[in-house]
């Protein structure tokens, strides 16, 4: 069970890292603007705020990966995956119910995965 509850939060870590990518290198191009359905104008006139999100999505990955590694502090990643749990609510709550299914679930399910092991 350990060993699923480190994929699952290795995941969650990998989708925030793309995240950071769309939102910090992205943004403007077609595939960023796709990703959030953003207009050419939105997009420009947004970029510095999105990429301030992306590096807190950064920070997210960042701290799963860390409770990934040998002699990470007990909890880390619970921590973490409480982090990511929240941000996906609310952001569901107020931006779009995509997040809910993108951020919220697979850090729900790594949690549970954690419970268990």
């Amino acid at each position: 069970m350990l060993l699923a509850a480190q994929i699952a939060s290795a995941v969650v870590a990998l989708i925030h890292l793309y995240i950071l990518v769309l939102e910090m290198f992205l943004w403007t191009k077609p595939a960023g603007r796709r990703a959030f359905g953003l207009t050419p104008e939105f997009a420009q006139a947004s970029r510095v705020l999105a990429a301030n999100q992306g590096l807190y999505n950064g920070f997210l990955a960042a701290g799963l990966i860390w409770s990934l590694l040998p002699g990470a502090p007990a909890g880390v990643g619970v921590f973490f995956l409480a982090c990511v749990l929240v941000a996906g609510v609310y952001g569901a709550a107020t931006a779009s119910r995509k997040i809910l299914f993108v951020q919220a679930l697979p850090a729900a399910l790594a949690l549970l995965l954690q419970a268990l092991a």
